[in-house]
């Protein structure tokens, strides 16, 4: 940890300690308040409240060098009331990766964004990589994740067991493998979620191709791209892929793929009008 994250933690611990009263954290109030000469919270009930020795929290509030490890760091934001966005700079300054939070998702807000990008594609999955919402442009020229198994509506089980979707695309191996890459290293920060466990496991069994890779420890950052599909219906395709994140909820990822070209927007918005017209009517 380098020595101005060590002075930055023990000035945060410091101002959050203070902050707070025994009442707050649900300990007895001063006997004699008035003779209290530290405001906020004591060294040693905070130390008491995390489950740690006096000597380890003064420690950390001298900014020496010492280790924090996850759990005692999460212990801590516990016991100082932390809201999430104070427990993840706490932990960036402990330098420790993100808590593992699940957030309340908006489903309705995030359909309503994705359907306002019609026709352009765009859906958006959770940490876990599975779909979360998707417009009509999405499900029509990629998939439509409400076909797919109920768990099974996950971008890297469609990419790797998808004959349909492998067929469509002449550079699927490219494209597979820096998705592959870009879920390393988000699996990689939370090496212990069982989710991800899960996934990678079924994942392994299921695919010849993750399997192999998956051992060769790829990792990758997103890198802007343009996809060829070839569409049995509307026919060749080029996609300019971007990728963004909500800032309210940064572990959801929206990706919108835009066609590259005026041809290839009209050829889908041509797909989408002719389903349209063939949909039968309501009474």
């Amino acid at each position: 940890m380098p020595d101005n994250h060590r002075s930055e933690l023990a000035a945060f611990l410091k101002a959050h300690r203070a902050r707070l009263t025994p009442k707050d954290v649900g300990l007895l109030d001063d006997p004699e308040p008035g003779r209290r000469r530290t405001p906020g919270l004591r060294r040693e009930e905070v130390a008491e409240l995390a489950g740690v020795s006096l000597t380890w929290y003064t420690w950390l509030e001298q900014a020496r060098k010492i280790a924090a490890s996850p759990q005692v760091v999460d212990a801590l934001a516990r016991a100082l009331l932390l809201s999430p966005a104070e427990h993840r700079h706490l932990r960036t300054l402990a330098g420790l990766a993100d808590p593992v939070e699940r957030k309340d998702i908006d489903d309705g807000r995030l359909q309503r964004l994705v359907d306002a990008l019609m026709p352009d594609l765009a859906v958006v999955h959770d940490a876990r990589f599975d779909f979360v919402v998707w417009n009509a442009a999405f499900a029509r020229v990629r998939v439509d994740p409400a076909e797919l198994p109920a768990d099974r509506r996950n971008l890297l089980w469609w990419m790797f067991t998808d004959d349909r979707t492998r067929a469509m695309m002449p550079r699927w191996e490219r494209a597979a493998r820096a998705i592959l890459g870009q879920f390393r290293a988000v699996a990689g920060r939370t090496p212990d979620n069982p989710d991800l466990t899960a996934l990678i496991t079924a994942l392994t069994e299921a695919s010849p191709e993750f399997r192999t890779w998956w051992q060769e420890y790829p990792v990758q950052d997103f890198r802007p791209a343009t996809i060829t599909l070839n569409h049995p219906t509307a026919g060749p395709l080029d996609l300019d892929v971007h990728q963004l994140r909500p800032v309210d909820n940064p572990d959801l990822l929206m990706v919108v793929q835009l066609p590259a070209t005026p041809d290839d927007r009209h050829r889908i918005a041509t797909l989408l009008d002719n389903d349209r017209a063939n949909r039968p009517t309501g009474r």
